[in-house]
Order: structure tokens, then sequence, then C-alpha cells
């Protein structure tokens, strides 16, 4: 699985990129007509990448988090029926980004970013560094890592029984 690299416009950094007002961020829209198969009728969420950022943070150590639970929280927090997820995950990234640039810097507490995975246990090779960075970050935290069959990323091993509630 090779790594996924993400470039900036000159000038840029992910933290300006994080903290950056857009008036789509944070509005509530109904669900697009061609979404409502996947996602029903109701409202959907674009949300904010410091929202995305937040809530990301909250994933403590032993813990994990996938897209779909941040959507869901994300959503319900906002009082909307889904949350977008093409944004959502563009901003994950976003949020992964600024923070191996704040470790650059030299803090030392930053999003945990490397505790989100997708739905089915699999590493999210668009994160800094790869799965393979991700899978290292993961090990240290004790999580047994499985290798990935064919061209299929790695996954968290029993992933189910480490992920956020609620």
């Amino acid at each position: 699985m090779s790594e996924v690299e993400w470039k900036l416009a000159k000038g840029r950094t992910w933290r300006m990129k994080l903290e950056q007002e857009h008036p789509s961020h944070g509005k509530i829209v109904p669900i697009p007509l061609p979404m409502q198969k996947r996602l029903g009728k109701g409202t959907m969420l674009i949300p904010e990448p410091r929202k995305v950022d937040a809530l990301m943070r909250k994933v403590r150590k032993g813990k994990l988090a996938t897209g779909s639970w941040l959507r869901a929280r994300l959503a319900e927090d906002a009082g909307a029926t889904a949350s977008c997820a093409l944004t959502t995950g563009i901003f994950m990234n976003i949020a992964a980004n600024a923070a191996e640039e704040d470790r650059a810097v030299g803090k030392k507490r930053i999003t945990p970013y490397w505790r989100t995975i997708a739905d089915d246990g699999k590493l999210k090779d668009k994160f800094p560094g790869g799965v393979r960075a991700q899978a290292a970050k993961l090990r240290e935290e004790g999580f047994t890592i499985q290798a990935g069959k064919g061209n299929q990323p790695p996954r968290v091993k029993d992933f189910e029984r480490y992920l956020m509630r609620a």
C-alpha cells in the first residue's frame, strides 16, 4: 500500500487549513436526493475542520475511532441526521497533517490521529507517513496490527473491542 501525499498551496500550513473559516462549514443542509438512498431523508452537516479535530482529540489511549463514529457524533452534536463523509474525511486528513506540523515544532500534546481507522479496522494510507507510520504508532500503544491480504492495507486485530462508544 503506498502512502498518499497531500500538497499545500505555497505559503499555507496545515494548521492554517484547519483553522480556516469557510461559509459552508458548520452548515446543516437537506440530504441531497442522490445521497438519500444511502443516508435516508433528513439533514446533513457539513462539518467544521476544527470540530473534526476536537473530536479526534477525544480518542484516548487504548481506544479507537472510525470515520462512521466521527460522522455520527458530529451529526448528533449539531442536531443533524448525518454528516458529510467526503468533508469529514478531508478534515480528518487536515487534522492529521496539522498534528504532525505541531509535533515538528515541539508540541507534546497533538491530535492522536493514528487512533482513527477505517470502519473495517483498516489503517489509513492518507495519514502522514501512510499505513507504516500509523501501524508503528498503534503498536507503540499496544495494538496488534495484522498484515493486509493482497494489496489491502493492514488492520487492527480485534479492533471492535477498542472502539469508542456513544
